[in-house]
Formats: C-alpha cells, structure tokens, sequence
C-alpha cells in the first residue's frame, strides 16, 4: 500500500512540474542576414575530424549502434568437394557471425604503446545475416558449385586473389548488403607437399564485398557434443579474419605501419604473438587491424573513422547498413541536461528533448527519423551552427518543439548557413530586420 502510495505521489510531482508548459512547433526563424551566407565557412571541412565521430564515454547513446548487412557464398567444386557441406556451412557460418559480434561487443585497453592509456570506447557496429527479402527459404547463406571460382590463390602464376570475377557472377543484392566469399584452396596447390593449407588462410576486401580463404582447413575437424556438431575452433579464428577483412572495407588499414592515419596506433613489428626473442618479447600488439593471434583492441581513432564513413552518403558502405535511423523508437529519445557540442554527423532512432539547464550546440548534419521531434525546455538551448537537421529516408520529421512557462521559453539560435529540411511543421527562416 506505501509503495502504491508513494508512485501516486511522484505521478503527481511530475504532473505539477509539468502543469503550466505551453508547447509549440517552432513555424518562424528569425536570423542575422550576415549569418545566412557568411564567407568563407566550409561545412563539410567543419565536420571532418574523424575522431569526433567515435563515441563519447559520457554520452555513448548519442551515436546508435550501426548493423552492416551481410551474405556468405561457400565456393566449392563442382563435384561438392573442398568446402563445407550445407550442414556444416550454415552451422559454422552463424558461429562465426556470433562469435564476431561477440569480439565487436567488447573492446579491449590497446596493447601498445606499452603503458598507454587509450581510452576504451564502445566499437558501436554489429552485423547481420540477411537474406533476399520476398524469397521463401533464404537464409542469407549461399552454396556455389564451380570449378573455375571456388578457390582463392595469392601467389603464383594462377594468383586470382584481386579477381573480381566471383562477385560479377555470383554476388547477391549487391546494392545493399556486404558479400562475404567463402573461398578454399586450389586442389593442385593442396597435393604439393610445400603448401600448406594452414598457414596461408588470409582474405581481401574489395571495398563493399570481400573474399576470406582457408576456413574450410582450419575447422574442418567436427566435434559432436550431446548429439549436436560443433565448431569450437574454428569460430575463434575465424572471426579474427572476418573483422579484419570488414576492417578495411570500413576504410581502415593495417596498423602496424606508419601511415595508416591514426596517431593512436603506433607503428611496430607486426608480430604473430609474444615470444622469447625481442622485439616480440614485448612489442606485440592486439590491435585487430594488425597481424596477430588477439585482434582483440580498436583504438579511438579507428572507430572514429568506421563512424565517420558510415555517416557519409557518398561513401558504399552507407548503403551496407540497416536503416536503423528511419523508423522512430520511443526508447531511443536523447535528453540534454547539460551543455553538449555535437561535432559529427549523426543518424538518430528517437525524439532529441533539450531539459531545463541543458544546451545543445549541432555542427553538422543530424538525420532523425519519421515522427520525431526537438523539443527545448523553457530554459533549454539549441545552437544551430552550420548544422542540417534532415530526415534522410524520404520521410517528415515533426520539427522543433519550443515549451513556455512563466513567461520564459526555450531559446533556439541558427548561424552559419544551417538548414532545417524534411519537416512536417515546416520552418520559415526569414533576415531579421536590421535596427537603423
């Protein structure tokens, strides 16, 4: 009965808190006629750091989860040989895409430099099995039978690794989601006793699809547990490569040199693991863009850089993703307490309410979906600094909400050329009248 009580009774401060706001759509924006064309000011160079895009330890909810959408294709030949089996294909094929979500789950401290203190952010992207829509019984898992195209070479006079010809043929929704090509090695290379099929399991990425070689020999060994097979090994390894490869069709490249555009991955030997023997006793990395037996650490810069592209509509892999910021999610709803800058792109699931005592400064574009709203508090703030607030499916968004009380009401300022477009209560920006 007090617990039943005492909910009435915070019903009721929140109801008396509330009582006497007015709300509004925001239908007219007065602004400074030199601040609707200024000289000079560049946007796009505006929102170009990449490290502002990875995200904050403090408000990780301001940058949503994003879902690249991928297919598998297990090549093999004609004859059903050298690859998995469909049994065993579809089984280790989703073992490997948890056990890579599982990786993208949880970040590791950076191994290197030795003693440093990188921070440890949230990855922030996932991935997703998906299927022809409309197509009975597709599960997003492909076999091919092929004599010509079931292997992948990466040395020789048959090296076929940068062929594009497997993708032209076979490729599925090409447009819109990521193809994995499950490759295996060639059967003449296999009978020679200097090949082995261990030591040369690698893969390529051509960008929005990507090949990956030597699955099949490095888990080939089934293991029954309680009358159900499995694959324990090989799903650990394998998502190594597979992040990897995804890795660089995110724009990143391998961190062990010096060039690879991110200071927080510091150039170094590239070795496999630790051993007894410098400069591998101690300068061993797990960074997942190297070459070693962790792969387990993405540093801040790197994910800022996925992140970054991701939010660029004239990059492939864009389209790779799940829409996820079309559709609006109550539960997704962002609230501003406080005094925050935005200084990337954003692509958001839910309504952005500005509190009392919170302000909230937009650089750059902000994509938010059907249905979702601003609103600003009586003693909230919105700056609009260059910024474009934008549905970016086709849709409307309702606009910005300006709550009174008491004579006060929330304040909401546009410079720099920044536009407001796609909304269902439509905004006029007019020059305000100069004093004379």
């Amino acid at each position: 009965m007090s617990r039943l009580l005492s909910v009435i009774c915070l019903i009721l401060l929140i109801g008396s808190c509330n009582r006497g706001l007015e709300r509004q759509f925001m239908t007219t924006m007065l602004v400074d006629e030199e601040l609707i064309r200024p000289s000079g000011y560049n946007n796009l160079g505006h929102c170009g750091d990449k490290l502002a895009y990875a995200p904050d330890l403090d408000f990780p909810e301001h940058t949503p989860t994003k879902t690249i959408r991928l297919n598998f294709h297990i090549m093999c030949k004609e004859d059903g040989s050298s690859n998995f089996d469909k049994e065993k294909g579809r089984l280790f094929i989703n073992q490997v895409l948890e056990a890579a979500n599982d990786k993208l789950g949880r970040n590791s401290q950076m191994r290197l430099p030795l003693g440093n203190a990188t921070p440890v952010l949230p990855i922030g992207y996932r991935y997703k099995l998906t299927p022809r829509p409309n197509v009975p019984g597709d599960e997003g898992i492909y076999f091919h039978y092929d004599d010509e195209l079931y292997y992948m070479l990466s040395e020789g006079k048959s090296r076929n690794n940068y062929d594009r010809t497997v993708f032209n043929k076979y490729g599925i929704q090409k447009d819109t989601v990521m193809n994995v090509f499950v490759m295996t090695h060639p059967v003449d290379s296999l009978k020679s006793p200097k090949f082995n099929p261990h030591n040369k399991t690698n893969g390529i990425a051509f960008g929005s699809w990507l090949k990956v070689n030597g699955w099949f020999f490095n888990v080939q060994d089934t293991v029954w547990r309680n009358g159900k097979m499995s694959l324990p090994k090989g799903k650990w390894f394998c998502q190594k490569l597979l992040n990897h490869e995804v890795g660089h069709c995110l724009g990143l490249r391998h961190s062990w040199r010096s060039n690879d555009g991110c200071d927080d991955t510091p150039k170094h030997p590239n070795c496999w693991g630790k051993s007894k023997r410098p400069p591998c006793d101690s300068l061993w990395s797990n960074n997942f863009m190297d070459y070693n037996t962790h792969a387990s650490a993405w540093s801040p810069c790197q994910i800022g850089t996925v992140h970054y592209n991701f939010s660029s509509k004239k990059r492939k892999i864009r389209r790779l993703l799940e829409r996820t910021w079309c559709t609006l999610k109550e539960d997704q709803t962002i609230y501003i307490d406080t005094t925050v800058v935005w200084k990337s792109a954003k692509d958001l699931e839910g309504h952005i309410i500005i509190r009392d005592g919170g302000s909230l400064t937009v650089n750059c574009r902000v994509a938010l979906p059907k249905g979702a709203k601003i609103s600003v508090y009586p003693e909230g703030e919105l700056l609009l600094n260059g910024a474009v607030l934008e549905n970016d499916c086709g849709e409307n968004w309702e606009g910005i909400e300006i709550l009174r009380k008491d004579k006060k009401e929330g304040v909401v300022q546009m410079l720099n050329s920044s536009k407001i477009l796609n909304t269902t209560n439509s905004i006029e920006i007019k020059a305000k009248a100069k004093e004379s």
